[in-house]
């Protein structure tokens, strides 16, 4: 069995107000060991954000979770006063990371419309049993349709891409040409900034033409037409006035569906305005 969990933490910020990554740890460890976390919005040395403009929000949580390989992956990467600020996402797991990349996502031109780089952040994971799975997290505009279509074409890409390479892997070579470790499949998980009725949420789970698994909804695969449970707008009505709905997902390659255990939402905690989701697999 492995357990990962996906959360948008707002720079550990509560609906309190108040920024506390050490209570973001405590609530992410109260349903039980985790083996893989994927968390979004991390950020380092942001005055506005984060706790300071010297304050290193990767190497906090990587302090909170002794035993546990960290990854960062910046979608943000800029020169401030107090060093580079950077914002994105970031991986912790307590099995063996065989392999990490950052992917920057597209960001096409939209004059007038606030918007932010966005990435996403890939590792091989060493599963029990040898396996090895792929793990990809993500955090997509919340300000734009248009380059959210983008940002899903291009996940759908990177994933078709590994994919392909699992079926047809590079000769062997030495030093940073070795082959990396076939998958046995892939989980992308994140903050989407869409909803079940949107088209680049229809878009992630259409078929590819080379024969890629396909991505499945993985709520959908455990739970059928039940609906999803809310991820955002529980508790923090002034960002979220549409009030509770789903928007951070788990999707999951097509052969790893039978191995779905259970995915549930942690809809009690406010330690976000999003809330954590869990998904366990075989």
């Amino acid at each position: 069995m492995i357990c990962l969990l996906s959360w948008n933490i707002q720079y550990g910020k509560g609906c309190d107000g108040r920024i506390d990554l050490r209570r973001i740890a405590e609530v992410a460890r109260a349903r039980g060991p985790v083996d893989v976390l994927c968390l979004q919005e991390i950020a380092i040395n942001y005055a506005e954000m984060g706790g300071g403009e010297t304050v290193d929000q990767a190497a906090e949580l990587a302090a909170l979770f002794p035993g546990y390989a960290p990854v960062f992956g910046a979608g943000v990467d800029a020169q401030a006063p107090a060093g580079r600020r950077r914002f994105g996402n970031m991986i912790l797991s307590r099995l063996p990371v065989l392999d990490a990349a950052t992917h920057l996502l597209p960001r096409p031109a939209e004059p007038g419309t606030i918007h932010m780089p966005r990435a996403a952040l890939v590792c091989l994971i060493g599963a029990p049993g040898s396996a090895v799975l792929r793990v990809m997290t993500t955090h997509l505009e919340f300000h734009s349709e248009n380059q959210r279509l983008a940002q899903t074409a291009r996940l759908r890409a990177i994933h078709d891409e590994a994919t392909a390479n699992d079926r047809a892997p590079p000769a062997p070579g030495p030093g940073p040409y070795a082959p990396l470790p076939a998958a046995r499949g892939a989980v992308l998980c994140g903050d989407f900034n869409f909803e079940v009725a949107s088209v680049p949420y229809q878009t992630m789970l259409a078929p590819f033409a080379d024969g890629t698994p396909p991505l499945v909804d993985a709520w959908r695969a455990r739970h059928g037409a039940r609906p999803h449970d809310p991820t955002c707008g529980i508790f923090d009505r002034a960002q979220w006035k549409q009030g509770p709905h789903a928007r951070d997902f788990w999707f999951v390659s097509a052969e790893l569906a039978p191995s779905i255990v259970d995915i549930a939402v942690n809809t009690e905690t406010d330690a976000s305005d999003h809330q954590p989701v869990w998904l366990t697999l075989a």
